[in-house]
């Protein structure tokens, strides 16, 4: 009868070390992605340029105000910061618990007038994950926009702004973003036909 126990009571130690392990070796895998080719057009004939020079207080408002918009269907929330680098704020749901997520990311404008986001640091709650799994995670969980495009394996988030979908199909190029100097310069290709 004794033996009966010890053997139940060690299978039953197997099957949860062997969940942890297989749960542990998901959460390492590489993880895949999906590749957005910067679009190469350039702007029309018929779309008005105007450059406008913001700072980083009203393009927090806008960024932020585009999220509540497009992540009503979500149901996790996220936050966008703008302070000497870019900030993401949001949680992630384990098991039964919310861990917060922290993303930093340092900007860089393109001459195609897309940007790309560096992960610079990451933090979620105290533990400590590869990055490439964090990122692949926000990829899955979170309702971005179609032209934000996260890319685990570079360890950054690809946003092409031509494919941003705004109203009146006004599309917007970065020259200038730099957020230490409070510098930010973009263009407005608004259609005039």
């Amino acid at each position: 009868m004794k033996n009966r126990w010890k053997i139940g009571f060690f299978i039953l130690l197997g099957i949860i070390v062997a969940a942890i392990l297989f749960l542990w070796i998901l959460a390492v895998s590489p993880a895949e992605e999906s590749k957005i080719e910067p679009a190469k057009k350039s702007a029309d004939s018929d779309d008005v340029a105007f450059q406008v020079s913001t700072n980083k207080r009203d393009l927090n408002r806008v960024i932020n105000h585009y999220i509540e918009e497009e992540g009503k269907k979500s149901s996790i929330d996220y936050q966008v910061l703008l302070t000497d680098e870019v900030e993401l704020y949001g949680t992630l749901p384990l098991f039964s618990q919310e861990l917060e997520l922290r993303l930093t990311f340092e900007p860089q404008a393109l001459k195609n007038g897309d940007l790309i986001l560096n992960q610079r640091e990451i933090s979620v709650g105290k533990l400590r994950l590869p990055v490439s799994t964090v990122l692949k995670f926000v990829s899955d969980s979170y309702d971005l926009p179609e032209a934000v495009n996260i890319q685990p394996e570079e360890e950054r988030v690809y946003v092409s702004m031509q494919r941003l979908k705004l109203k009146s199909d006004i599309k917007v190029r970065v020259n200038e973003f730099d957020l230490k100097k409070d510098n930010i310069k973009i263009t407005l290709l608004v259609p005039a036909d």
